[in-house]
């Protein structure tokens, strides 16, 4: 990546700072190596996907490949007491360690808000209201959020009496949106109507309002008709800040990341395949680490914004290049005292000497 393209990610990530610190959030620093147990706890399963080392005392170690494990065990380590909400926000490299990429980069920066402490669907509206906010700052318009209740699709498959491991097959089918798969799952194991319909036609719900009407009147159980009505409230939470018009509604939308309790939401946006924001409630993950606490945040990728703004022809606004002043042997000092009062002004000079050819226009 070079200078222009490092401006351009430089200015997505400084109007995103700018768009966290101005709801509060503060920003802090993980480690880029963390112990392994942290993200092997959060993420059960997915150590083919790190980046994995030991240190000199044997302990093993693992490349960052996900930023909200860190933030919870660092709310949770420094912050055991702490009663009110905290917000913080972060940016910083991801590492994954898979062949299975699709041409995707094994490390990308992110950047993200988490707000730990606060339970209420306020809080998921404040923090899907904080991605609208800084994808719209970054420069993209063409953009829209997807969003879906794991707590739904539990509650179905507790009603339809799924055990754990049939659960968990269903869930990795419905994540990769293979039906005929999920169906067949069904079926072996001996689920019959009308939960096998239920379960099927869930996983295929979304759109607008109505989808959420669809799903309630499919629901025969209250902690599926529970989280069907948090997505309302959550929808009213959003017309108050005015970024409803983004949203739309998943409730077949799982995750791989198994922390995740109640909403989620990815927003994906036009020349993208995936999605460049992902994020979630999270309320049971602090726990692991000491401390008792609900939880909500989410990642964006930096690198896919700034792909998308280039292939949806966005123009962002970035720097002038340097101003070029030549030298000689004879005025050196007399340049290099006209760099120095042109820099003091907040003018970028750069100093060239007159006999290496002229200077590469920016």
């Amino acid at each position: 990546m070079l200078w222009e393209e490092c401006d351009q990610k430089f200015r997505i990530e400084t109007v995103a700072r700018q768009v966290f610190a101005h709801h509060g959030y503060k920003m802090v620093q993980t480690p880029t190596f963390e112990y392994y147990d942290v993200y092997n706890t959060a993420t059960p399963n997915k150590e083919e996907s790190m980046f994995k080392f030991f240190d000199v005392d044997g302990r093993m170690l693992a490349l960052r490949p996900d930023f909200t494990p860190s933030i919870a065990r660092c709310g949770a380590a420094y912050f055991a007491e702490e009663r009110a909400p905290l917000r913080f926000a972060y940016v910083g490299n991801t590492f994954t360690n898979t062949v299975n990429l699709q041409g995707k980069l094994k490390e990308v920066t992110q950047m993200g808000a988490e707000l730990l402490g606060d339970g209420s669907v306020e809080a998921d509206g404040e923090v899907i209201s904080l991605v609208v906010k800084a994808l719209k700052a970054a420069g993209l318009r063409r953009f829209q959020i997807s969003i879906g209740q794991v707590e739904y699709f539990k509650g179905l498959c507790e009603e339809a009496g799924l055990d754990e491991e049939t659960a968990q097959d269903l869930r990795g089918f419905v994540c990769g949106k293979n039906y005929f798969a999920a169906q067949e799952l069904l079926q072996e194991r001996g689920v019959d109507e009308p939960y096998l319909g239920r379960l099927l036609k869930a996983a295929e719900l979304s759109g607008g309002m109505g989808s959420l009407q669809e799903a309630g009147a499919l629901a025969g159980n209250d902690r599926s008709l529970f989280a069907v009505r948090r997505l309302e409230k959550l929808y009213e939470v959003l017309k108050c800040y005015g970024t409803a018009e983004y949203v739309s509604f998943d409730l077949g939308m799982l995750n791989r990341y198994y922390y995740y309790t109640g909403v989620i939401f990815r927003a994906y946006t036009y020349g993208m395949g995936d999605a460049i924001v992902k994020g979630g409630r999270y309320d049971n993950l602090l726990s692991q680490f000491g401390k008792e606490s609900p939880a909500v945040g989410f990642a964006m990728v930096v690198d896919s914004i700034l792909e998308a703004l280039s292939r949806q022809d966005v123009e962002l606004p970035l720097p002038q290049g340097p101003r070029t002043i030549l030298y000689g042997p004879q005025d050196y000092g007399e340049r290099l005292k006209e760099a120095e009062r042109l820099r003091a002004q907040g003018i970028c000079v750069a100093l060239q000497p007159r006999d290496m050819g002229q200077p590469r226009e920016e």
